[in-house]
Protein backbone atom coordinates (compact mmCIF):
# COMPACT_ATOMS: atom_id res chain seq x y z
CA UNK A 1 0.00 0.00 0.00
CA UNK A 2 1.71 2.79 -0.67
CA UNK A 3 1.64 5.94 0.98
CA UNK A 4 -0.70 9.21 0.35
CA UNK A 5 -3.22 7.30 -1.53
CA UNK A 6 -5.57 7.91 1.42
CA UNK A 7 -8.10 10.11 -0.35
CA UNK A 8 -8.33 7.45 -3.16
CA UNK A 9 -9.08 4.69 -1.07
CA UNK A 10 -11.86 6.67 0.57
CA UNK A 11 -13.22 7.33 -2.95
CA UNK A 12 -13.41 4.15 -4.05
CA UNK A 13 -14.92 2.81 -0.90
CA UNK A 14 -17.73 5.27 -0.74
CA UNK A 15 -18.19 4.44 -4.43
CA UNK A 16 -18.24 0.82 -3.25
CA UNK A 17 -20.95 1.21 -0.81
CA UNK A 18 -23.33 3.22 -3.13
CA UNK A 19 -22.56 0.52 -5.82
CA UNK A 20 -24.04 -1.77 -3.76
CA UNK A 21 -27.31 -0.36 -3.06
CA UNK A 22 -30.04 -1.69 -5.38
CA UNK A 23 -32.43 0.81 -7.63
CA UNK A 24 -35.27 -0.77 -6.38
CA UNK A 25 -34.70 0.52 -2.50
CA UNK A 26 -32.93 3.69 -3.12
CA UNK A 27 -35.94 6.70 -2.92
CA UNK A 28 -35.83 8.46 -5.68
CA UNK A 29 -34.34 12.33 -5.54
CA UNK A 30 -37.58 14.29 -5.76
CA UNK A 31 -39.01 12.03 -2.61
CA UNK A 32 -35.98 12.67 -0.07
CA UNK A 33 -36.96 15.15 2.42
CA UNK A 34 -35.11 19.08 1.94
CA UNK A 35 -31.57 19.08 2.75
CA UNK A 36 -32.72 21.63 6.13
CA UNK A 37 -35.88 19.17 7.18
CA UNK A 38 -33.83 18.29 10.75
CA UNK A 39 -35.94 15.97 11.80
CA UNK A 40 -36.59 13.42 9.51
CA UNK A 41 -37.64 10.07 11.33
CA UNK A 42 -41.40 10.34 10.03
CA UNK A 43 -40.38 10.62 6.53
CA UNK A 44 -40.91 6.86 6.22
CA UNK A 45 -44.70 7.52 7.06
CA UNK A 46 -45.11 10.48 5.50
CA UNK A 47 -43.22 9.41 2.20
CA UNK A 48 -45.55 6.56 -0.08
CA UNK A 49 -42.54 5.36 -0.78
CA UNK A 50 -43.12 2.38 1.72
CA UNK A 51 -45.95 0.29 1.03
CA UNK A 52 -48.39 -0.27 4.16
CA UNK A 53 -46.82 -3.64 4.56
CA UNK A 54 -42.98 -2.40 4.15
CA UNK A 55 -44.22 0.08 7.54
CA UNK A 56 -46.30 -2.22 9.33
CA UNK A 57 -43.65 -4.76 9.26
CA UNK A 58 -40.52 -1.94 10.25
CA UNK A 59 -42.45 -0.28 13.04
CA UNK A 60 -42.73 -3.01 14.87
CA UNK A 61 -40.24 -4.43 17.80
CA UNK A 62 -37.99 -7.65 17.33
CA UNK A 63 -40.23 -9.36 19.90
CA UNK A 64 -43.11 -7.92 18.20
CA UNK A 65 -41.62 -9.64 14.65
CA UNK A 66 -39.69 -12.99 16.46
CA UNK A 67 -43.52 -15.09 17.30
CA UNK A 68 -44.52 -14.37 13.72
CA UNK A 69 -41.51 -15.06 12.26
CA UNK A 70 -41.34 -18.20 14.10
CA UNK A 71 -44.69 -19.40 13.34
CA UNK A 72 -44.63 -18.30 9.70
CA UNK A 73 -47.35 -15.58 9.63
CA UNK A 74 -44.60 -13.59 8.29
CA UNK A 75 -41.50 -14.97 5.69
CA UNK A 76 -38.17 -13.80 6.52
CA UNK A 77 -37.66 -13.05 3.06
CA UNK A 78 -40.60 -10.49 3.17
CA UNK A 79 -39.02 -9.14 6.52
CA UNK A 80 -35.39 -8.69 5.55
CA UNK A 81 -36.42 -6.89 1.88
CA UNK A 82 -38.52 -4.31 4.34
CA UNK A 83 -35.91 -3.44 6.83
CA UNK A 84 -33.15 -3.57 3.42
CA UNK A 85 -35.15 -1.20 1.80
CA UNK A 86 -35.47 1.24 5.44
CA UNK A 87 -31.93 0.92 6.15
CA UNK A 88 -31.17 2.78 2.41
CA UNK A 89 -33.38 5.29 3.20
CA UNK A 90 -31.70 5.87 6.54
CA UNK A 91 -28.17 6.03 5.01
CA UNK A 92 -29.15 8.38 2.38
CA UNK A 93 -31.23 11.07 4.97
CA UNK A 94 -28.07 10.05 7.90
CA UNK A 95 -25.14 8.65 6.35
CA UNK A 96 -25.50 5.54 8.57
CA UNK A 97 -23.96 2.22 6.65
CA UNK A 98 -20.54 1.43 5.97
CA UNK A 99 -21.41 -1.73 4.65
CA UNK A 100 -24.25 -3.91 3.06
CA UNK A 101 -24.52 -7.29 1.96
CA UNK A 102 -28.14 -7.62 1.29
CA UNK A 103 -27.46 -10.86 -1.77
CA UNK A 104 -26.30 -12.41 1.99
CA UNK A 105 -29.16 -11.42 3.77
CA UNK A 106 -31.95 -12.65 1.14
CA UNK A 107 -30.07 -15.89 0.54
CA UNK A 108 -30.08 -16.46 4.67
CA UNK A 109 -33.71 -15.25 4.95
CA UNK A 110 -35.34 -17.97 1.43
CA UNK A 111 -33.43 -20.92 3.44
CA UNK A 112 -34.65 -20.18 6.59
CA UNK A 113 -37.95 -19.86 5.19
CA UNK A 114 -37.19 -23.09 3.63
CA UNK A 115 -36.47 -24.69 6.26
CA UNK A 116 -39.33 -23.31 8.53
CA UNK A 117 -41.75 -24.95 5.68
CA UNK A 118 -39.89 -28.15 5.80
CA UNK A 119 -39.65 -28.98 9.50
CA UNK A 120 -42.40 -26.77 10.83
CA UNK A 121 -39.90 -25.62 13.09
CA UNK A 122 -37.60 -22.44 13.72
CA UNK A 123 -33.90 -22.44 13.65
CA UNK A 124 -33.70 -20.92 16.87
CA UNK A 125 -35.03 -17.86 19.42
CA UNK A 126 -33.72 -14.78 16.25
CA UNK A 127 -35.14 -17.02 13.63
CA UNK A 128 -35.38 -14.87 10.60
CA UNK A 129 -34.72 -11.51 12.21
CA UNK A 130 -32.49 -9.19 10.36
CA UNK A 131 -30.25 -7.82 12.69
CA UNK A 132 -27.52 -4.78 12.27
CA UNK A 133 -24.00 -5.08 13.17
CA UNK A 134 -21.29 -2.08 14.22
CA UNK A 135 -18.40 -2.19 11.35
CA UNK A 136 -16.11 -3.58 13.32
CA UNK A 137 -17.72 -6.78 13.56
CA UNK A 138 -16.24 -9.21 10.88
CA UNK A 139 -18.85 -10.91 8.30
CA UNK A 140 -16.55 -12.93 5.70
CA UNK A 141 -15.99 -10.91 2.41
CA UNK A 142 -16.57 -7.54 3.96
CA UNK A 143 -14.29 -5.12 4.79
CA UNK A 144 -13.96 -3.62 8.70
CA UNK A 145 -12.43 -0.34 8.10
CA UNK A 146 -13.24 0.94 11.55
CA UNK A 147 -12.93 4.31 9.88
CA UNK A 148 -9.20 3.84 8.46
CA UNK A 149 -8.53 4.08 4.74
CA UNK A 150 -5.99 1.62 5.34
CA UNK A 151 -7.77 -0.92 6.02
CA UNK A 152 -10.06 -0.52 2.94
CA UNK A 153 -9.78 -3.62 0.62
CA UNK A 154 -9.04 -5.72 3.57
CA UNK A 155 -12.12 -8.02 3.63
CA UNK A 156 -12.63 -10.49 6.31
CA UNK A 157 -11.64 -13.89 6.24
CA UNK A 158 -14.32 -15.17 8.80
CA UNK A 159 -17.16 -14.23 10.65
CA UNK A 160 -16.96 -12.81 14.08
CA UNK A 161 -17.68 -15.63 16.76
CA UNK A 162 -21.16 -13.10 17.88
CA UNK A 163 -21.37 -13.05 14.54
CA UNK A 164 -21.26 -16.75 13.92
CA UNK A 165 -23.76 -16.95 17.55
CA UNK A 166 -26.52 -15.05 16.22
CA UNK A 167 -26.55 -16.46 13.07
CA UNK A 168 -26.78 -19.55 14.42
CA UNK A 169 -29.86 -18.46 16.79
CA UNK A 170 -31.29 -17.67 13.25
CA UNK A 171 -30.21 -13.73 12.52
CA UNK A 172 -29.87 -12.22 9.01
CA UNK A 173 -27.19 -9.87 8.70
CA UNK A 174 -27.99 -7.06 6.04
CA UNK A 175 -25.71 -4.08 6.77
CA UNK A 176 -22.85 -2.70 8.99
CA UNK A 177 -22.67 0.68 10.15
CA UNK A 178 -20.58 3.60 10.31
CA UNK A 179 -17.89 4.42 12.98
CA UNK A 180 -15.70 7.13 14.00
CA UNK A 181 -11.90 6.51 13.20
CA UNK A 182 -10.57 3.91 15.09
CA UNK A 183 -13.46 4.03 17.33
CA UNK A 184 -12.10 6.48 19.78
CA UNK A 185 -14.59 9.89 18.97
CA UNK A 186 -17.80 10.27 20.71
CA UNK A 187 -18.99 11.00 17.22
CA UNK A 188 -19.51 9.17 14.04
CA UNK A 189 -16.93 10.73 12.06
CA UNK A 190 -14.01 9.95 10.01
CA UNK A 191 -12.33 10.61 6.64
CA UNK A 192 -13.85 7.41 4.60
CA UNK A 193 -17.83 7.69 4.83
CA UNK A 194 -17.81 11.23 6.52
CA UNK A 195 -20.28 11.84 9.51
CA UNK A 196 -23.82 10.34 10.66
CA UNK A 197 -26.09 12.34 11.87
CA UNK A 198 -29.26 11.89 13.84
CA UNK A 199 -32.56 11.45 12.61
CA UNK A 200 -34.13 13.50 15.12
CA UNK A 201 -32.45 16.18 14.45
CA UNK A 202 -30.10 16.31 11.67
CA UNK A 203 -28.04 19.17 12.66
CA UNK A 204 -26.91 17.09 16.03
CA UNK A 205 -24.72 14.01 16.27
CA UNK A 206 -25.63 10.33 16.76
CA UNK A 207 -22.63 10.05 19.02
CA UNK A 208 -20.25 7.44 18.80
CA UNK A 209 -18.57 5.26 18.19
CA UNK A 210 -21.70 3.03 17.63
CA UNK A 211 -23.39 6.10 16.09
CA UNK A 212 -24.50 4.52 12.83
CA UNK A 213 -26.61 2.17 14.45
CA UNK A 214 -27.70 4.39 16.93
CA UNK A 215 -28.82 6.50 13.85
CA UNK A 216 -30.24 3.21 12.17
CA UNK A 217 -32.59 2.15 14.82
CA UNK A 218 -33.89 5.21 15.44
CA UNK A 219 -34.96 5.49 11.88
CA UNK A 220 -36.67 1.93 12.50
CA UNK A 221 -34.10 0.63 9.68
CA UNK A 222 -33.19 -2.77 11.48
CA UNK A 223 -35.55 -3.87 14.38
CA UNK A 224 -31.97 -4.77 16.86
CA UNK A 225 -28.37 -3.93 16.40
CA UNK A 226 -25.04 -4.40 17.79
CA UNK A 227 -22.31 -2.08 19.04
CA UNK A 228 -19.29 -1.52 21.39
CA UNK A 229 -18.39 0.21 24.37
CA UNK A 230 -14.82 1.21 25.56
CA UNK A 231 -15.65 4.25 26.88
CA UNK A 232 -19.11 4.95 26.44
CA UNK A 233 -20.03 4.08 22.40
CA UNK A 234 -23.01 2.24 23.24
CA UNK A 235 -24.39 4.54 25.66
CA UNK A 236 -23.22 7.71 24.16
CA UNK A 237 -25.02 6.67 20.79
CA UNK A 238 -28.21 5.61 22.52
CA UNK A 239 -28.57 8.58 24.34
CA UNK A 240 -28.03 11.05 21.58
CA UNK A 241 -30.95 9.28 19.72
CA UNK A 242 -33.14 7.85 22.25
CA UNK A 243 -33.11 4.18 22.53
CA UNK A 244 -32.05 1.36 25.08
CA UNK A 245 -27.85 -0.32 25.63
CA UNK A 246 -26.69 -2.20 27.85
CA UNK A 247 -23.01 -2.30 28.44
CA UNK A 248 -22.26 -5.68 29.77
CA UNK A 249 -19.14 -6.64 32.23
CA UNK A 250 -16.54 -8.27 29.89
CA UNK A 251 -17.36 -12.02 29.64
CA UNK A 252 -20.53 -11.94 29.27
CA UNK A 253 -21.23 -11.69 25.20
CA UNK A 254 -18.30 -12.53 23.37
CA UNK A 255 -15.84 -10.47 21.58
CA UNK A 256 -13.49 -12.70 19.65
CA UNK A 257 -12.84 -11.87 16.14
CA UNK A 258 -13.57 -8.69 15.84
CA UNK A 259 -11.53 -6.00 14.41
CA UNK A 260 -9.98 -3.05 16.78
CA UNK A 261 -9.23 0.27 16.60
CA UNK A 262 -5.99 -0.29 19.07
CA UNK A 263 -5.58 -3.94 18.56
CA UNK A 264 -3.60 -5.44 22.00
CA UNK A 265 -5.17 -3.02 24.25
CA UNK A 266 -6.51 -4.12 27.00
CA UNK A 267 -6.06 -2.17 30.36
CA UNK A 268 -9.73 -1.22 29.53
CA UNK A 269 -11.94 -4.27 27.51
CA UNK A 270 -13.90 -3.34 24.70
CA UNK A 271 -17.51 -4.92 24.98
CA UNK A 272 -20.19 -5.54 23.31
CA UNK A 273 -24.18 -4.97 23.94
CA UNK A 274 -27.30 -4.46 22.08
CA UNK A 275 -28.87 -0.90 20.89
CA UNK A 276 -32.95 -0.99 20.93
CA UNK A 277 -35.81 0.93 20.79
CA UNK A 278 -37.52 -1.31 23.84
CA UNK A 279 -36.07 -2.54 27.18
CA UNK A 280 -38.15 -5.70 25.99
CA UNK A 281 -35.71 -6.07 23.03
CA UNK A 282 -32.63 -5.55 24.99
CA UNK A 283 -33.41 -7.94 27.39
CA UNK A 284 -34.41 -10.58 24.62
CA UNK A 285 -31.45 -10.40 22.92
CA UNK A 286 -29.28 -10.50 25.86
CA UNK A 287 -30.90 -13.79 27.62
CA UNK A 288 -30.46 -15.58 23.81
CA UNK A 289 -26.56 -15.06 23.81
CA UNK A 290 -25.98 -15.46 27.35
CA UNK A 291 -28.46 -18.78 26.48
CA UNK A 292 -26.66 -19.98 23.70
CA UNK A 293 -23.19 -20.73 25.98
CA UNK A 294 -21.02 -18.13 24.59
CA UNK A 295 -18.13 -19.84 26.91
CA UNK A 296 -17.80 -22.92 24.80
CA UNK A 297 -16.88 -19.88 21.92
CA UNK A 298 -15.00 -17.37 23.63
CA UNK A 299 -12.44 -18.43 26.18
CA UNK A 300 -13.03 -15.35 28.04
CA UNK A 301 -16.15 -15.52 28.29
CA UNK A 302 -17.33 -16.46 31.86
CA UNK A 303 -19.59 -19.44 32.27
CA UNK A 304 -22.39 -17.68 34.12
CA UNK A 305 -25.99 -18.45 32.75
CA UNK A 306 -29.04 -15.88 32.22
CA UNK A 307 -30.04 -15.50 36.09
CA UNK A 308 -33.79 -14.56 37.29
CA UNK A 309 -33.45 -11.44 40.05
CA UNK A 310 -36.02 -11.12 42.47
CA UNK A 311 -35.02 -7.53 43.21
CA UNK A 312 -36.17 -5.95 46.92
CA UNK A 313 -39.40 -4.52 47.39
CA UNK A 314 -37.05 -1.11 47.80
CA UNK A 315 -34.39 -0.37 45.98
CA UNK A 316 -31.62 2.19 47.12
CA UNK A 317 -30.52 3.93 44.67
CA UNK A 318 -27.83 6.54 44.60
CA UNK A 319 -28.43 9.48 42.49
CA UNK A 320 -25.00 11.47 41.01
CA UNK A 321 -26.06 14.68 40.06
CA UNK A 322 -23.12 15.76 38.41
CA UNK A 323 -19.63 14.06 38.32
CA UNK A 324 -17.55 16.74 39.44
CA UNK A 325 -15.90 17.29 36.28
CA UNK A 326 -18.72 18.65 33.85
CA UNK A 327 -22.45 19.31 35.26
CA UNK A 328 -24.97 18.43 32.74
CA UNK A 329 -27.03 20.55 30.77
CA UNK A 330 -30.55 22.10 31.68
CA UNK A 331 -32.40 19.75 30.47
CA UNK A 332 -30.65 16.40 31.62
CA UNK A 333 -30.61 17.94 35.12
CA UNK A 334 -34.30 18.77 34.83
CA UNK A 335 -35.03 14.80 33.90
CA UNK A 336 -32.41 12.82 36.65
CA UNK A 337 -35.17 15.53 39.18
CA UNK A 338 -38.06 14.09 37.80
CA UNK A 339 -36.87 10.73 38.22
CA UNK A 340 -35.95 10.78 41.54
CA UNK A 341 -39.28 12.49 42.84
CA UNK A 342 -41.08 9.12 40.86
CA UNK A 343 -39.29 6.55 42.22
CA UNK A 344 -39.34 8.27 45.82
CA UNK A 345 -43.07 8.67 45.34
CA UNK A 346 -42.87 4.88 44.49
CA UNK A 347 -41.07 3.79 48.03
CA UNK A 348 -37.54 3.49 46.64
CA UNK A 349 -35.09 5.33 48.79
CA UNK A 350 -32.92 7.73 47.59
CA UNK A 351 -29.46 8.68 48.45
CA UNK A 352 -26.78 11.23 47.29
CA UNK A 353 -23.75 9.79 45.60
CA UNK A 354 -20.58 11.84 45.98
CA UNK A 355 -18.50 12.76 42.95
CA UNK A 356 -15.35 12.58 44.53
CA UNK A 357 -13.75 9.47 42.99
CA UNK A 358 -14.82 10.36 39.01
CA UNK A 359 -11.89 12.31 37.88
CA UNK A 360 -8.97 10.33 38.87
CA UNK A 361 -11.70 7.12 36.99
CA UNK A 362 -11.35 9.26 33.88
CA UNK A 363 -7.67 10.37 34.21
CA UNK A 364 -6.89 6.19 34.50
CA UNK A 365 -8.92 5.66 31.58
CA UNK A 366 -7.25 8.68 29.22
CA UNK A 367 -3.47 6.96 30.79
CA UNK A 368 -4.78 3.70 29.19
CA UNK A 369 -5.83 4.70 25.60
CA UNK A 370 -2.90 6.66 24.96
CA UNK A 371 -0.80 4.19 26.63
CA UNK A 372 1.25 3.17 23.35
CA UNK A 373 2.07 6.70 22.61
CA UNK A 374 -0.45 6.61 20.27
CA UNK A 375 1.82 4.45 18.10
CA UNK A 376 -1.42 2.40 16.82
CA UNK A 377 -3.50 4.69 15.59
CA UNK A 378 -0.68 6.93 14.06
CA UNK A 379 1.14 3.84 12.36
CA UNK A 380 -2.46 2.95 10.49
CA UNK A 381 -2.88 6.63 9.34
CA UNK A 382 0.69 6.67 8.03
CA UNK A 383 0.09 3.51 5.72
CA UNK A 384 -1.60 5.72 3.39
CA UNK A 385 -1.04 9.51 4.70
CA UNK A 386 -4.12 9.46 6.10
CA UNK A 387 -4.33 12.90 8.80
CA UNK A 388 -5.07 12.48 11.99
CA UNK A 389 -8.72 14.19 12.85
CA UNK A 390 -8.25 17.00 15.12
CA UNK A 391 -11.11 15.52 17.51
CA UNK A 392 -8.10 12.74 18.56
CA UNK A 393 -5.12 15.41 18.66
CA UNK A 394 -4.11 13.41 21.94
CA UNK A 395 -2.79 10.66 19.92
CA UNK A 396 -0.43 12.59 18.32
CA UNK A 397 1.19 13.76 20.96
CA UNK A 398 1.43 11.10 23.98
CA UNK A 399 4.40 9.72 25.44
CA UNK A 400 4.61 5.58 25.36
CA UNK A 401 4.85 4.25 28.46
CA UNK A 402 7.87 1.87 29.47
CA UNK A 403 6.82 -2.33 30.30
CA UNK A 404 7.09 -1.45 33.92
CA UNK A 405 4.86 2.54 33.56
CA UNK A 406 2.12 0.08 32.06
CA UNK A 407 2.73 -2.12 35.04
CA UNK A 408 1.90 0.40 37.38
CA UNK A 409 -0.82 1.51 35.66
CA UNK A 410 -2.49 -1.50 36.01
CA UNK A 411 -1.73 -1.31 39.71
CA UNK A 412 -3.66 2.10 40.00
CA UNK A 413 -6.11 0.64 38.01
CA UNK A 414 -6.84 -1.97 40.75
CA UNK A 415 -6.47 -0.06 43.44
CA UNK A 416 -9.37 2.57 42.06
CA UNK A 417 -11.50 -0.53 41.89
CA UNK A 418 -11.33 -1.69 45.40
CA UNK A 419 -11.64 1.59 46.57
CA UNK A 420 -14.73 1.72 44.79
CA UNK A 421 -16.16 -1.23 45.65
CA UNK A 422 -15.56 -0.38 48.80
CA UNK A 423 -17.50 2.80 48.78
CA UNK A 424 -20.20 1.28 46.99
CA UNK A 425 -21.14 -2.02 49.54
CA UNK A 426 -20.31 0.47 52.71
CA UNK A 427 -23.48 2.50 51.12
CA UNK A 428 -25.91 -0.69 50.65
CA UNK A 429 -26.87 0.61 47.72
CA UNK A 430 -28.50 -1.27 44.39
CA UNK A 431 -27.50 1.00 41.76
CA UNK A 432 -25.99 4.34 40.91
CA UNK A 433 -28.76 6.69 38.58
CA UNK A 434 -27.14 9.26 36.65
CA UNK A 435 -27.09 11.35 33.34
CA UNK A 436 -25.66 9.09 30.25
CA UNK A 437 -23.31 11.98 29.06
CA UNK A 438 -23.54 16.10 29.94
CA UNK A 439 -26.80 16.53 26.88
CA UNK A 440 -29.87 14.94 25.56
CA UNK A 441 -27.95 15.36 21.98
CA UNK A 442 -25.48 18.19 20.70
CA UNK A 443 -24.37 19.75 17.88
CA UNK A 444 -22.41 17.99 15.64
CA UNK A 445 -18.47 18.39 16.36
CA UNK A 446 -19.75 19.75 19.45
CA UNK A 447 -19.60 16.70 21.84
CA UNK A 448 -17.12 16.99 24.57
CA UNK A 449 -16.69 14.61 27.78
CA UNK A 450 -17.05 11.20 28.09
CA UNK A 451 -16.79 10.71 32.06
CA UNK A 452 -20.60 10.14 32.65
CA UNK A 453 -19.55 6.75 30.83
CA UNK A 454 -15.72 5.75 30.65
CA UNK A 455 -15.39 5.56 34.78
CA UNK A 456 -17.55 2.77 34.38
CA UNK A 457 -15.27 0.97 31.64
CA UNK A 458 -12.67 0.96 34.30
CA UNK A 459 -14.63 0.12 37.05
CA UNK A 460 -16.33 -2.91 34.43
CA UNK A 461 -19.79 -2.04 35.98
CA UNK A 462 -22.84 -3.53 34.01
CA UNK A 463 -24.83 -0.39 32.84
CA UNK A 464 -28.02 0.75 31.29
CA UNK A 465 -28.44 3.96 29.10
CA UNK A 466 -32.68 4.50 28.83
CA UNK A 467 -34.83 7.24 27.50
CA UNK A 468 -36.77 8.43 30.40
CA UNK A 469 -39.63 9.31 28.42
CA UNK A 470 -39.15 13.44 29.10
CA UNK A 471 -37.91 15.26 26.14
CA UNK A 472 -35.92 18.94 26.14
CA UNK A 473 -37.85 21.79 25.98
CA UNK A 474 -36.06 25.26 25.38
CA UNK A 475 -39.24 26.97 27.33
CA UNK A 476 -37.38 25.97 30.54
CA UNK A 477 -34.32 24.23 30.10
CA UNK A 478 -32.82 27.84 29.97
CA UNK A 479 -29.00 28.21 30.11
CA UNK A 480 -27.49 28.31 33.43
CA UNK A 481 -27.40 32.09 34.50
CA UNK A 482 -25.10 34.59 36.34
CA UNK A 483 -24.34 32.79 39.54
CA UNK A 484 -23.39 29.24 37.66
CA UNK A 485 -19.67 28.77 38.89
CA UNK A 486 -18.47 26.37 36.53
CA UNK A 487 -17.02 23.25 37.57
CA UNK A 488 -13.92 23.23 35.22
CA UNK A 489 -12.48 24.76 32.26
CA UNK A 490 -14.38 22.24 30.40
CA UNK A 491 -17.95 22.52 32.02
CA UNK A 492 -17.76 26.11 31.25
CA UNK A 493 -17.06 25.34 28.03
CA UNK A 494 -19.68 22.60 27.31
CA UNK A 495 -22.25 25.05 29.06
CA UNK A 496 -21.28 27.38 27.27
CA UNK A 497 -22.19 25.73 24.06
CA UNK A 498 -25.18 24.69 25.62
CA UNK A 499 -28.34 26.27 23.14
CA UNK A 500 -31.79 25.37 24.07
CA UNK A 501 -33.35 26.11 20.41
CA UNK A 502 -30.88 23.57 19.41
CA UNK A 503 -32.10 20.20 20.87
CA UNK A 504 -35.73 21.39 21.72
CA UNK A 505 -37.83 17.98 21.56
CA UNK A 506 -34.94 15.51 21.92
CA UNK A 507 -35.58 13.29 24.30
CA UNK A 508 -33.38 12.55 27.17
CA UNK A 509 -31.65 9.86 28.68
CA UNK A 510 -29.97 8.20 32.17
CA UNK A 511 -27.90 5.45 33.07
CA UNK A 512 -28.17 2.94 35.47
CA UNK A 513 -25.23 1.83 37.03
CA UNK A 514 -24.75 -2.08 38.79
CA UNK A 515 -22.49 -4.03 40.40
CA UNK A 516 -19.91 -5.95 37.83
CA UNK A 517 -21.62 -8.84 36.00
CA UNK A 518 -25.13 -7.63 37.13
CA UNK A 519 -26.99 -7.63 34.28
CA UNK A 520 -29.79 -9.46 35.06
CA UNK A 521 -30.18 -6.97 37.75
CA UNK A 522 -29.43 -4.06 35.79
CA UNK A 523 -32.03 -5.30 33.66
CA UNK A 524 -34.96 -5.38 36.37
CA UNK A 525 -33.91 -2.52 37.91
CA UNK A 526 -34.28 -0.07 34.60
CA UNK A 527 -38.17 -1.89 34.31
CA UNK A 528 -38.62 -0.99 38.11
CA UNK A 529 -37.59 2.76 36.97
CA UNK A 530 -39.49 2.87 33.94
CA UNK A 531 -42.61 1.22 35.84
CA UNK A 532 -42.64 4.34 38.52
CA UNK A 533 -42.37 6.65 35.68
CA UNK A 534 -45.26 5.69 34.34
CA UNK A 535 -47.27 5.99 37.13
Amino acid sequence: MSKGNWEELAAKKREQLEKSIPDEWRVPSELLPPADQDDVTSFPNESKWFTAEELAITNQSAVELIPKLASGELKSETVTRAFCKRAVAAHQLTNCLSETCFERALTTAKALDEHLAKTGKPVGPLHGLPISLKDNFNLKGLDATVGFASHVGDPAPYDAVLADLLQTAGAVFYVKTNVPTAMMIAESVNNVFGRTVNPRNRKLTSGGSSGGESALIAFKGSPLGVGTDIGGSLRIPAACTGIFTLRPSFGRFPTLRCRSGMPGQEAVQSVNGPLTRTIGDLEFYSKTVVDAAPWRLDPRCLPIPWRSVALPSKLKLAVMWDDGMALPTPPVTRALKHAVAKLEAAGHEIVDWSSRDQAEGQALLNRMFVADGGKAIMRELARTGEPLRPEMAMYGTARELSGFEYWQLHMDRQAYQKRYLDRWLAAGIDAILCPTTPYSSVENGKFEHVGYTGVYNVLDYSCISFPTGINADKSIDVALGETYKPLSDLDKGIQANYNPDAVHGMPISLQIIAQRLEEEKCVAMCKEVLGAFAV
